[in-house]
């Protein structure tokens, strides 16, 4: 049997650093040289090729011209390539593999997204566990086709649906959570994949990968004070197409006049306005208690159980899509990755 190939993709990010410990400085990994600087690799009976970013990119740099980028990859080698591998920061990752979920329509290869929290040389490192685990989760295969088949995310030990996931530590080794959807497999002493949890994609259907996002939105977090002044500056940005209302708890806000009054005035100049929950895990019930009742009579977009990371990037994507107004709060409260109940 020929085996498994895996196409490692370096965006940028601490696990592609180095540290020389002559000037104790950090320097780029170089990814040609993989398979001799972790031999462990060569345990795997897979074939690794690297593709690298020609500037690494800080994750706090990325923006959509990345994502268009990784998926471009993607698109000229899917057929070349088992599994896909996408080394990324932290910061954001979550915020790339909810965008390259969408991008990648009727994906049935395994893109796995992974980093670290200290950089691959370093003496502690985390970095070496998630990669291996990463290209051994990609080059996964049952009966000839990969047991993965969407855009995951993997760190410390669990793979997640990268839609579902959040960045929730800056210092620990686990630093992502998935609190609305179960681990998609765990790494112990074995590898045990929940099958159950895992999306199974149509495979009559070819591959499409959408490149057209559109950034006019926005996202507003309320707070108790949050004032008439600070909606009505985030309204009047120019060409606004979309916002995300983070609310409280299960999807409830402020009852004042002025809200209300503001934010169907959006929605009558056709900004679709959606609810998402500001609290990790839980979700928009809309109608529950008295003071999200009036969100659900304006016909606010449920965001349901979505991640703010999630949420904001499907809005990209539909509104890139052309996607008409008349269908567009329902098309949002459709499941199209698995990023919702």
């Amino acid at each position: 049997m020929k085996k498994t190939k895996i196409l490692l993709i370096y965006t940028g990010g601490t696990i592609g650093m180095m540290k020389d410990y002559k000037s104790g400085a950090l320097k780029a990994f170089n990814f040609a040289k993989l398979l001799k600087n972790i031999p462990e690799l060569n345990q795997l009976d897979c074939e690794i090729q690297s593709h690298s970013f020609e500037t690494p990119i800080d994750s706090s740099n990325i923006n959509t011209e990345h994502w268009v980028a990784i998926a471009t990859t993607i698109e000229e080698t899917y057929h070349e390539y088992d599994g896909f591998v996408v080394l990324h920061g932290s910061d954001t990752m979550s915020y790339s593999a909810s965008a390259l979920s969408y991008m990648l329509e009727n994906l049935s290869k395994p893109v796995i997204f992974t980093g670290s929290q200290l950089p691959i040389g370093d003496l502690r490192t985390d970095a070496k566990e998630n990669l291996i685990t990463s290209i051994q989760i990609a080059a996964l295969r049952e009966k000839d086709k990969a047991v993965i088949q969407e855009v995951g995310l993997y760190f410390e030990y669990k793979l997640y649906r990268g839609n579902r996931t959040t960045k929730i530590n800056a210092e620990h080794f686990e630093a992502f959570a998935s609190l609305n959807y179960p681990a998609l497999a765990e790494s112990g002493v074995h590898l045990k994949v929940h099958y159950e949890y895992l999306l199974k994609p149509n495979k009559l259907k070819k591959l499409v990968v959408h490149k057209n996002l559109d950034t006019n939105v926005a996202i507003l977090k309320l707070f108790p004070g949050f004032n008439e002044n600070l909606l009505k500056s985030v309204l009047s940005t120019p060409n606004l197409k979309a916002l995300i209302i983070e609310t409280y708890g299960a999807g409830n806000a402020p009852t004042d006049q002025w809200l209300i009054d503001h934010l169907k005035n959006a929605k009558k100049n056709g900004v679709q306005v959606i609810n998402v929950t500001q609290c990790s895990g839980g979700s928009v019930i809309m109608g529950q208690y008295e003071t999200s009742e009036h969100l659900q009579q304006m016909q606010v977009i449920n965001g349901k159980d979505i991640t703010t990371e999630a949420a904001i990037t499907k809005l990209m994507y539909l509104l890139g899509m052309d996607v008409s107004p008349k269908l567009f709060k329902t098309i949002f409260e459709t499941p199209l990755r698995g990023e919702m109940i």
